[in-house]
């Protein structure tokens, strides 16, 4: 029933996460590693979200719906959230203007401080096209407007009733990894379109390559092949990115690790570690012609 074999691995993904979240409320006191590795896992929730929004999961419209609910439940916010602000913003405007998620809406640096205010910023912005959003389809598909509400009405019910039951363990192994996997897919779309050049054909995103977090992220480091064919698969992802790469600006083919590590932590302490816009050198040439 799954579209794609690879999905095994989202799966095995979703087992290990429903697992940890089972784990830890069950055990009578806090350990480290379970709590820990429960706050990696939302890192791959966003990705299977955002994945599964671009391409349902599965060929069943049921088991797609139940889908829906389990991503709801772990990723912390209503699925439906991504078509507004990710499929009919995003993509439409890739960082340009009318991107509710502009990079360089406050300032155009990259550092630490930009990258770790950015998800707030950005998401103040997202909201009010979530709320037009629902009332369009509250409008003209009242039915499917329903389903959107279940799962506002579920997650809300899920934490609800966690907090009731121990708000300790709710706050501890529902909540922050819940904050982890919102703040973190804010944070990598700023780090991947950040300094690139909006209006450029192949320039308009930064790709992590070269390191082991794409196998974690379902291929989600090939950012640029995202935006030319948003539909793929994302086990095909690599495969067409290497058709493509050569076109790429090499300062925008990094792994993630290294790039972390240069441009926010050394970044932090000499100006030469920190990555140039291009955006500002595009218009700089501009002005000078």
């Amino acid at each position: 029933m799954l579209r794609h074999l690879a999905d095994i691995r989202s799966l095995l993904f979703m087992a290990i996460t429903t697992g940890l979240l089972i784990l830890n409320w069950s055990l009578e006191s806090f350990l480290w590693t379970p709590f820990l590795l429960a706050c990696f896992m939302p890192m791959t929730v966003y990705v299977m979200t955002h994945n599964h929004n671009h391409l349902p999961m599965w060929r069943s419209k049921v088991m797609n719906a139940f889908q829906d609910y389990w991503l709801t439940l772990f990723y912390g916010f209503p699925t439906f959230a991504w078509i507004p602000t990710h499929n009919e913003n995003h993509h439409k405007f890739v960082n340009k203007a009318g991107d509710d998620t502009i990079t360089y809406r406050i300032s155009e640096k990259n550092n630490l401080f930009t990258l770790l205010s950015y998800p707030l910023v950005s998401s103040k912005h997202q909201m009010p096209a979530i709320f037009r959003f629902l009332k369009k389809t509250g409008r003209e598909r009242p039915l499917r407007c329903v389903f959107y509400l279940s799962e506002i009405i579920l997650l809300a019910a899920f934490v609800g009733t966690a907090f009731y039951w121990n708000w300790k363990k709710a706050l501890l192994y529902i909540v922050i990894p819940h904050q982890i996997g919102l703040n973190a897919v804010l944070i990598i779309n700023y780090i991947q379109h950040v300094h690139a050049d909006e209006l450029s054909e192949w320039n308009h995103s930064r790709n992590f390559v070269g390191d082991f977090a794409n196998w974690f992220m379902m291929n989600n480091g090939y950012h640029t092949i995202h935006h030319e064919k948003p539909s793929i698969h994302w086990s095909t992802a690599k495969a067409e990115h290497d058709v493509i790469a050569d076109k790429i600006d090499a300062e925008l083919k990094v792994p993630l690790s290294a790039y972390l590590f240069k441009n926010y932590i050394l970044g932090f302490f000499a100006k030469r570690f920190r990555t140039e816009s291009m955006r500002l050198k595009r218009a700089e040439f501009a002005k000078a012609a």
